[in-house]
């Protein structure tokens, strides 16, 4: 607030804004200046269970208090009854499932009046079940559902890495499945490489540091084949000084004018 850098949007997490105290008075002088985006953690969209009303009705509160540009959750499961888990629990990718997640897309989407983004998520497992790829689950969650998608080039890179699969042909999967018009926002964040127990080595999406070039290789592949889109810097843990973050945003930047496509015309600038 005090230097009111040269960034385009801000996005946060909307839990973190739904009881207001002194972070919502803070959202409210950071709105007076910048667009924002709401990204939500908490609803819980793969729940069998269906999502919560209180939850719901919440988001709806903050999305009349801050008229934000883009809305999003991610396709993931984190509560069954009143027991929640503080992860992004990966879904199936079965029928079934696709069956609760969109149901719960559309009451939030018809509740909020707005259109959501389901980000995919980082995985470190397949399930025996899975009858689809993960390209095919969210196309097929778009035509149902009509939500957009949030694109996460670093988990599309550390799930492909820990399933020793291609990140490269896994992102032309999804590119070419959902569509560009679809694709409404990315997400850039750096990750960890770690050893588990009986010494495999392990991406880890922490949110921790810098973008490795393998992503940002990704991220420019993407952008090339579907234009400009508003660009996130995601640093959750390990939070360096300000100046950090905006070099990352300023090679965003950098690389989206090198696209030389036109936006879609409710994408934000940038």
């Amino acid at each position: 607030m005090r230097e009111r850098p040269a960034i385009a949007w801000f996005e946060v997490h909307a839990e973190n804004f739904m009881r207001g105290g002194l972070l919502g008075e803070d959202l409210d002088r950071i709105a007076t200046f910048y667009p924002l985006s709401l990204h939500a953690v908490g609803l819980s969209l793969g729940s069998a269970g269906g999502v919560s009303a209180e939850h719901v009705a919440a988001l709806k509160t903050l999305c009349g208090r801050y008229a934000p540009v883009l809305i999003s959750d991610h396709v993931s499961w984190s509560q069954v009854g009143d027991t929640h888990w503080p992860d992004l629990l990966p879904l199936p990718y079965t029928e079934e499932a696709l069956d609760v997640i969109a149901a719960n897309v559309d009451r939030v989407q018809d509740a909020i009046g707005r259109r959501l983004l389901l980000e995919n998520p980082s995985v470190y497992v397949t399930f025996a079940d899975d009858d689809m790829t993960e390209a095919a689950f969210l196309a097929e969650l778009v035509r149902r559902t009509d939500c957009g998608v949030l694109l996460d080039v670093n988990n599309i890179f550390v799930s492909a890495s820990n399933l020793g699969r291609d990140a490269a042909a896994d992102l032309r999967d999804i590119l070419r499945q959902v569509g560009p018009q679809a694709i409404q926002e990315i997400h850039l964040a750096g990750h960890t490489v770690s050893r588990t127990r009986s010494g495999a080595r392990i991406r880890v999406d922490d949110h921790g540091s810098r973008i490795c070039e393998d992503v940002w290789n990704l991220f420019c592949g993407a952008i090339a084949e579907i234009g400009p889109r508003p660009t996130l810097i995601e640093w959750d843990t390990n939070i360096p000084e300000f100046g950090v973050l905006i070099e990352e945003a300023a090679h965003a930047d950098a690389a989206l004018r090198g696209a030389q496509v036109e936006p879609p015309a409710n994408a934000l600038a940038r």
